[in-house]
């Protein structure tokens, strides 16, 4: 049975899909440019004002972080990270992979994550001592303990090091959608080396440690704010983070 605050998260990501799905494609959606030469979309902004205003009417005292519109400080040790749209460079092509990410940290602790990527017809979510669920079905992370029969993912912005010539199959998934086929027992490792943010992996880090994986930055702490992101079934990560 689902809490309360992962009754309203997943009531979020149905409004955000229902604004982001509506966009999509569209002829005359808006792009512009932040300072940081990365895209922003009409969407992005719709989807994050959305649930900006939807948080302070059910959770006031809740602090926010988004992506677009920055930080909402509140009194009660509770804070809500939100990427609106996680692939808007995805997005603003056309390319159906992309997601809303929503997590709630509580006194530190990210407590809930749902990912929500309705162009691929998938919804992830998992609550702390709950399990992990895409669709509404327990996921779990693979037994692939051997890198010669590893399914690897890296972010292309990175240079690839050189286990990911020693694994079975490797591919560049990226973004959320990479972390998430861990969390499925899909891939057996993924790595995104540079440029990640906290509102990037705050919704991903519960899913995949509540499916049995494991997640850390590049030194091997348990963290979504290190700027770099490593999940994996748990037991090839030592082996990643070495390379």
């Amino acid at each position: 049975m689902s809490s309360p605050d992962l009754t309203l998260a997943l009531s979020l990501a149905d409004a955000a899909d229902a604004i982001s799905l509506g966009r999509f494609r569209a002829s005359d959606l808006l792009i512009e440019t932040k300072p940081d030469r990365t895209p922003v979309t009409e969407a992005d902004r719709a989807v994050e004002t959305a649930i900006r205003e939807r948080l302070a009417l059910e959770r006031p005292e809740d602090g926010i972080l988004g992506e677009e519109h920055g930080t909402v400080d509140g009194g009660g040790g509770r804070r809500w990270i939100v990427d609106p749209i996680d692939g808007t460079r995805n997005y603003s092509r056309g390319i159906p992979v992309w997601a809303t990410l929503i997590a709630l940290e509580e006194d530190g602790v990210l407590r809930l994550g749902v990912v929500s990527a309705p162009a691929l017809g998938r919804r992830w979510w998992a609550e702390r001592g709950s399990g992990a669920y895409v669709n509404g079905e327990p996921i779990r992370v693979s037994a692939v303990s051997r890198i010669e029969d590893a399914v690897l993912s890296y972010a292309l912005e990175q240079p690839l090091p050189a286990i990911a010539e020693q694994c079975w199959h490797l591919r560049g998934y990226g973004d959320f959608w990479a972390h998430m086929l861990v969390a499925e027992g899909g891939v057996d490792g993924a790595v995104d080396a540079v440029g990640v943010k906290l509102w990037d992996l705050a919704a991903i880090q519960p899913v995949v440690e509540e499916a049995g994986g494991r997640f850390s930055d590049a030194d091997g702490v348990a963290r979504a704010d290190g700027g770099t992101a490593i999940s994996s079934n748990g037991l090839l990560h030592d082996a990643l983070l070495q390379s």
